[in-house]
């Protein structure tokens, strides 16, 4: 253990589902020596009550919906209120962004139409999206898998958008709150290609098939990561990182 992670109180990182990890965000992390900790709801680990011994929280994405009754849901909506009356930093990808939302008064809907595969998205133009979007050009390609949405909370900046989702992404202080995965890997994709075939049958623009969904994939997860390390870095400015 380094210096710097006996120092730092650990993120906690929550996943959701078995393929649907932390992604690019643990090898961000980890050439960081940013120490964390995986709570995997999938294979029942308990939602720990505590929150003065994390630097943060980070919510992965899943096929469930946050209107889903289900127990663990229930638990993570007030954590999730209880960190932000607390000033903790929240990082949410896709199912987490729209946890996130909801806990804080948003509201959780079905999007016009589903979004699955490689879409742009683009900048909202306001200062909160200049603040947290600076580096990157005014319209990227990321990748997404949802057919619902969130509304904004109170309080909260929209800082993208896409031409399939209105809302893809809000900021408020140190919360962040994706729609968009920007954590994928090479691996994650092709598992999540082959494991989608039910979704992949709309005749829509919006979702795209195995073949388009793998095309070209080595430069676009390149340029994915490039996009993650700007977003990753900006949120942990909020961090109780030694100086």
């Amino acid at each position: 253990m380094t210096a710097v992670e006996c120092r730092v109180k650990p993120l906690r990182i929550f996943r959701h589902f078995p393929t649907e990890g932390p992604g690019y965000l643990a090898h961000f992390l980890d050439q960081r020596n940013i120490p964390y900790e995986l709570i995997c709801i999938d294979a029942g680990e308990d939602i720990p009550s505590r929150l003065d011994d994390t630097s943060g929280l980070v919510f992965m994405g899943g096929p469930m919906s946050v209107n889903d009754d289900l127990p663990w849901i229930k638990q993570e909506l007030d954590l999730i209120r209880r960190a932000a009356e607390a000033g903790l930093p929240l990082l949410g990808h896709c199912l987490g962004g729209q946890l996130i939302s909801k806990a804080l008064g948003g509201s959780i809907t079905v999007n016009p139409v589903k979004e699955i595969g490689w879409h742009p998205v683009q900048h909202i133009k306001n200062e909160a999206a200049r603040d947290w979007l600076g580096e990157l050009p005014e319209h990227f390609e990321a990748f997404h898998w949802h057919g619902e949405t969130f509304t904004l909370p109170e309080g909260a900046a929209p800082i993208l958008t896409s031409r399939y989702c209105v809302q893809q992404g809000f900021v408020d202080g140190n919360i962040l709150a994706l729609q968009c995965h920007i954590e994928m890997t090479a691996e994650m994709v092709g598992v999540w290609a082959s494991a989608g075939g039910k979704e992949l049958v709309a005749d829509t623009q919006s979702v795209q098939s195995v073949a388009e969904m793998m095309q070209d994939l080595p430069a676009r997860i390149d340029a994915l990561h490039k996009v993650a390390e700007v977003f990753y870095t900006r949120w942990l400015r909020a961090l109780e990182l030694p100086v």
